[in-house]
């Protein structure tokens, strides 16, 4: 009587084992399709800015959209500091890029003090404060 129900414990758990390890293990498998997250766009409404950005290569290209072929706005040096606007992801190419819209006090074409440049351009701080001290850091 007792190998009986050992057998029938020994049938259950192959069932379940039939039924459960197909699911974790197709559960665990990432679809290529899958889009990496990246944060939502700036709400207008959240603040008046972001933080603050040094600009951390040479010369940043400023544009008048988020997008290479944007027209240019002219250029600023390494370790100037600006105020970050807005920040956008836009696709180019098929690829995935983050743009800021900054915002400052430097010479440009035309005395425009606003473009837009790509955001590995620059070093995000949440302070003025912190970014001066970057800045100063940078140029030395």
């Amino acid at each position: 009587m007792r190998v009986k129900h050992f057998a029938w414990y020994i049938q259950l758990y192959y069932l379940l084992f039939l039924i459960f390890c197909p699911i974790i293990f197709f559960g665990c498998i990432r679809s290529s399709d899958e889009l990496p997250v990246v944060p939502p766009a700036t709400n207008p409404l959240a603040r008046e800015f972001i933080g603050f950005g040094v600009v951390n290569i040479s010369f940043a290209h400023m544009l008048s959209e988020p997008n290479p072929s944007g027209v240019s706005q002219g250029y600023i040096r390494r370790g100037t500091v600006v105020r970050i606007i807005e920040r956008r992801q836009v696709i180019n190419r098929g690829l995935s890029e983050l743009w800021v819209l900054a915002e400052g006090n430097y010479q440009t074409q035309g005395n425009i003090s606003r473009g837009w440049l790509q955001e590995t351009s620059l070093e995000i701080y949440n302070s003025e404060t912190r970014a001066n001290t970057a800045s100063r850091r940078m140029i030395q």
